[in-house]
Order: C-alpha cells, then structure tokens, then sequence
C-alpha cells in the first residue's frame, strides 16, 4: 500500500510494434519506440537511475522493476532501493511471476525479520520459487507447458549503505568504482553466474551428479545442462526439478528419457554483500542480452563517459551496434527486422543503470515519492 501523500509511478503496459515508428509518450514514466522502451532518468532513493528494455522475442521474456522509498531496511527507519532484472526462457510467464512476488515477498521477510539480510533474501527467492511450481502444479492438466518456463533472477537491493547482490542464472550486475588519483573507473562483476558455458558451473554440477555423465553436454559447441538449457540455476523449470512434470502431457521435447530422483537444476541465489563507498559511482544490472554484445569494462567506460540522461538506452545501442557488427550488417537495417525473426541477431536486452550519491547512501530517511517502475510490462 502506498498512502495517499505519496505518489506512486508505475511504468506503462506497452505492445511494442516495428522500431523506427516516431517515439511517443506512455506517460510520466518513459516512452516507447517501436520494439524499445525507455525511462531516461529519475531518482531513487540513493541517486538517479536510467533504464531502457528492447524485445527481440515474438514475446518480450525480459522483465524488469525498480522499487524505491517503499522497501524499509530496518526498525530505526531507513529506505532502501530494490532493482530485478528477470530474463526469462521458454516463455514469459516465470518472469512475469516473478516481477509480482519477489519483491512483495521481501519486503514481507524484512519486517518479520526487523531489517535486511541473507536470510530474508534467501527466504524470497524460495517463497517465489515454491509460488510458482505450486501454480504449475495447479495448472498441469490445462497449461503443462507451464513446465518448461523458468527465469534468471538478478536482484540489487541498497539498505543503509550496504550493497545486496543476489543472483540465478546469467544475467549481471557490475560496479564502476573511480580509481584514486587516475580518474578511470574499473569494473567490478558483483554478481555470480551459473551458466554451463563456466567450467566451474560444470565442475559443480558434476559434483552434485556424480552418477549422471549426461549432466551436462556440448552440443553444437554450446554446453548445456542435460543437453537442454544453459544456466543451472533458475525460478521454474519445473520439468528439470520435479519428477512429477517430466511426463505427459508435457511436449515430448522436454521430457528426459531417464527419471531423476533429485532435481537438476537448482533455485538457491548467491549473494553478496559488501559496503559501498564514495568512489562507487555507478551499478549496472542487465540480463544476458546486453553482455553477449559488450564486456563488463566497454558498458562502465560508456557509462562513465558519457551523460547519464538515457544512458541505459545508449548501452542497448552500443550492443545492438555490436550485434549488427557481427552479422556484417548496418545498425540502422538491424533496426527494421520485426519482433521473433529478431531473436535470430539479438536477445531480449534489459539495462537498469543506478548512480549512486555518496550523500545518500547512509541516508537515515526518505522525503521523495515512492518510486515503482517497470520495465518490460507486455
């Protein structure tokens, strides 16, 4: 509940069509421009932020929210900003979930708990995780492809000058930290990935299956678990957790050929937390789409050099720019390619940029409104 002296800005549901439309105005939130939507700056209760989504998917499968000013860290009253990136697979529908339970969740955790933790984090990722296989279960003979769907889950959340950095899947969240006496900012890989294509995610996955030698196979020179999927590591998928799914009437496709008596693929985030310091300047949190195109310091170097008004949008252009590089065609041709036959250049791509003010980190209140936005709503 937000109470009525306080202004809640939620970000517009929006039915992307082909780029190159002239850009139009949602609302107070952003603006869409054919396949892409935008909020260019605002402010969160520790800076300013940008974030921009772009959909390659006949269904866009990213989702994505900023929560800010509503999220209390502990008893003595500071507020906290929360960010979710959600990219999600086979389907829209686990990060849709997730975008409607993780953060309600947490902040449930936080006030039974009287503050922020590891624990409260860890107990919201598992509510949202049994959420939704209990809603495959409930939905099994009606929508049994329900099975298949899953999402990463990359989660940022300030509190009182901490910095929390949970993570599923591969989706990432990296730091621009100025430099002493050099004015360059470094990048720093907060977030840990489970993705198969990690020879340690591989290693880790042997070790947990040691009786399985399929558990994890190069096929078409991409490793995959179970020679399906690439992340270990997910909400949903329930057809990879639960025996119970690996049956008909789900799709013949997806169903394993050998039964399994514990589940393949896990759905327990790692988590870090550290504090953050004046030279931290600036958090960037984007699913995969952005970081198959660009490496962790050429997004900090962009973000750091140039203005931070639609930043987050630049960063999805220096990708697509990339993407359209590789496939030795012109940015401007990438552009015109519709939603769905995009998908064979690009991924969806979500970025969420937030700055960070040395002045308000350790802020004790919170006097602006409530901030809740949502990138990606279909």
């Amino acid at each position: 509940m937000v109470s009525s002296g306080l202004k809640k800005i939620v970000s517009p549901c929006w039915k992307p069509s082909l780029e190159g439309d002239n850009s139009r105005s949602s609302d107070t939130n952003g603006r869409v421009d054919g396949l892409l939507w935008y909020k260019d700056s605002g402010h969160h209760v520790n800076g300013e932020f940008s974030m921009a989504v772009v959909q390659s998917n006949s269904l866009l499968e990213d989702q994505s929210q900023i929560e800010s000013g509503s999220l209390s860290c502990d008893d003595s009253g500071p507020y906290g900003t929360f960010v979710g990136v959600y990219d999600g697979h086979g389907g829209p529908e686990t990060s849709r979930y997730i975008n409607d339970h993780l953060f309600r969740h947490l902040k449930k955790f936080v006030s039974e708990q009287h503050g922020m933790s590891v624990d409260v984090i860890n107990k919201a990722f598992a509510a949202t995780e049994e959420g939704f296989i209990s809603l495959v279960r409930k939905q099994w003979h009606n929508k049994p492809q329900l099975a298949s769907v899953g999402s990463c889950c990359l989660v940022g959340i300030i509190c009182d000058g901490k910095l929390y950095i949970a993570n599923l899947g591969d989706s990432r969240a990296v730091l621009g930290r100025l430099e002493k006496g050099i004015r360059e900012v470094s990048a720093i890989q907060l977030s840990t990935e489970h993705n198969a294509s990690i020879e340690t995610v591989r290693e880790e996955l042997r070790s947990l299956h040691p009786d399985d030698s399929q558990i994890v196979v190069l096929k078409h020179k991409v490793w995959r678990v179970k020679g399906i999927i690439q992340v270990s590591r997910s909400i949903g998928d329930a057809y990879l957790k639960k025996a119970e799914f690996n049956r008909e009437p789900l799709l013949a496709r997806f169903r394993l050929a050998e039964p399994f008596s514990k589940p393949i693929l896990g759905a327990e985030p790692s988590i870090l937390v550290q504090k953050l310091y004046p030279h931290d300047q600036f958090l960037i949190f984007a699913s995969d789409g952005l970081w198959e195109h660009l490496t962790n310091q050429e997004a900090v170097d962009i973000v750091h050099n140039y203005p931070r008004n639609g930043i987050a949008r630049r960063l999805i252009k220096a990708a697509l720019q990339e993407a359209a590089k590789k496939r030795e065609m012109r940015y401007s041709d990438l552009k015109k390619i519709d939603r769905g036959v995009r998908r064979h250049f690009h991924d969806d791509i979500t970025v969420i940029v937030l700055f960070l003010d040395p002045l308000l980190i350790n802020k004790s209140y919170w006097r602006g409104p409530t901030l809740s936005i949502r990138g990606g709503v279909p």
